[in-house]
């Protein structure tokens, strides 16, 4: 009993250090996806992390939109961006300085890499 009680301790404090190496998501990010013509269609987040929740709003050509269900957890960063009452899937890979982003629009899917504005 003591060892499940010592195995499940040091996977917490796995857990929790894995948590704060992650830096701090709050601000603003901005990327760009290729169009299929090779223009760029600019994106640029902006996003508040509160405990392991994720608010904010995107901003694209179409508009601000509002970030829903936002989620930073062992598996990466969550969250969805209704358009024009589309649901837009985003899931991303968070690193230091960029987060590497999936973008799923019924089933079609394209990446892009988010960098931290600096203004």
């Amino acid at each position: 009993m003591k060892r499940i009680i010592l195995l499940a301790g040091a996977a917490l404090c796995g857990s929790l250090l894995c948590f704060a190496t992650l830096p701090d998501l709050s601000g603003r990010w901005t990327g760009s996806l290729k169009k299929a013509d090779s223009t760029l269609y600019p994106l640029s987040y902006q996003l508040t992390l509160i405990g392991d929740s994720v608010a904010g709003t995107a901003n694209c050509p179409l508009g601000n939109f509002p970030i829903d269900s936002g989620k930073l957890d062992t598996s990466g960063l969550h969250f969805i961006v209704t358009v024009n009452g589309l649901n837009v899937y985003h899931q991303g890979t968070v690193y230091a300085d960029s987060i590497g982003m999936d973008i799923n629009l019924n089933g079609s899917k394209v990446h892009t890499t988010l960098g931290r504005a600096t203004n």
